[in-house]
């Protein structure tokens, strides 16, 4: 199959520990990268990954709050110093780019690229990312402010033809692409030869929904239902539940909640408060509700 990875570089919350960094992943799909929040040393994680930077060109910011996007005036600054050439995307609620405008103009007013960005809606699930394998899409979250998470979903592959079989029907070249697509073959001789004996099934797409940060917030269940992974901010213990309240954000076992009604294949929770010196605490809340369950952690690489 081809790779479908999530890096963890940070999986810290808004105070700074030594044990985290802020909230930034970086998904391999297919040798390209994507970056979904960008917290303080978010570059410094990134080089630890030995991943190829002139890969990444694309950046999903989730809300603008401090620790999901303060690491992304150096990330940009640094690109430039490297002499990138190629256009940098940056997707994020309204506001970025007024943010940014005045940092950009005064640090890096001679980048040799260009940074581009791309203003989406919260109220909505919205498209905001197409390529011929994978189409990103927002999913609407509750915060203190503007938010959404990112349902990453690759597209379906035509199935594979059966070299063999279809030297034997003796199918012409130019009948290969309708029957990859499902159609099937009809020879000279009126014999009809069904799709499913010139090919073998491709690998189904595979998903993966990064939530964070959010109150709990059932209505995205049916958006992310049948997810391969799922990360979810757990910054919270169920004893500190009216924090999570206050704050907009969620449990260990809400996550776990949303992780069962959706029918997730795999949970993955993070953004942890700084309170918690042993997070094995929110994993043992988590896996309680369901077992499927795995911490993040810096340098962490989860396969989908």
């Amino acid at each position: 199959m081809e790779k479908f990875e999530i890096h963890i570089l940070g999986c810290g919350s808004a105070l700074p520990t030594t044990r985290h960094f802020s909230s930034s992943q970086v998904l391999n799909i297919r040798e390209k990268l994507f970056m979904i929040d960008c917290g303080e040393g978010a570059q410094i994680q990134l080089r630890k990954t030995r991943l190829k930077f002139s890969r990444l060109n694309h950046i999903f910011i989730s809300h603008l709050h401090g620790d999901h996007c303060f690491g992304l005036m150096g990330l940009i600054s640094t690109f430039g110093l490297l002499g990138r050439t190629a256009d940098l995307h940056v997707h994020s609620p309204a506001g970025l780019e007024e943010l940014f405008a005045p940092q950009l103009d005064y640090f890096c007013k001679n980048l040799p690229y260009k940074v581009v960005f791309h203003a989406f809606g919260t109220a909505e699930s919205a498209i905001i990312y197409e390529d011929k394998s994978l189409v990103v899409t927002t999913i609407p979250l509750r915060h203190r402010i503007p938010c959404c998470g990112f349902l990453f979903a690759e597209k379906r592959v035509p199935d594979h033809i059966l070299r063999d079989m279809v030297e034997f029907y003796h199918v012409p070249t130019f009948e290969l692409n309708r029957i990859k697509n499902g159609a099937g073959y009809t020879t000279p001789e009126g014999e009809f030869i069904p799709h499913e004996r010139l090919t073998r099934p491709s690998a189904p797409p595979r998903k993966y929904a990064y939530c964070s940060d959010t109150i709990y917030h059932p209505a995205i269940v049916e958006q992310i239902k049948g997810v391969d992974l799922l990360f979810h901010e757990s910054t919270f213990s169920k004893r500190d539940l009216p924090r999570a309240k206050e704050t907009y954000h969620t449990t260990a076992e809400q996550a776990a909640q949303i992780a069962l009604a959706a029918e997730a294949k795999q949970l993955l929770i993070g953004h942890f408060s700084a309170r918690y010196e042993d997070e094995n605490l929110l994993l043992q809340e988590a896996t309680a509700l369901f077992p499927h369950t795995q911490l993040a952690r810096e340098a962490l690489c989860v396969e989908v």
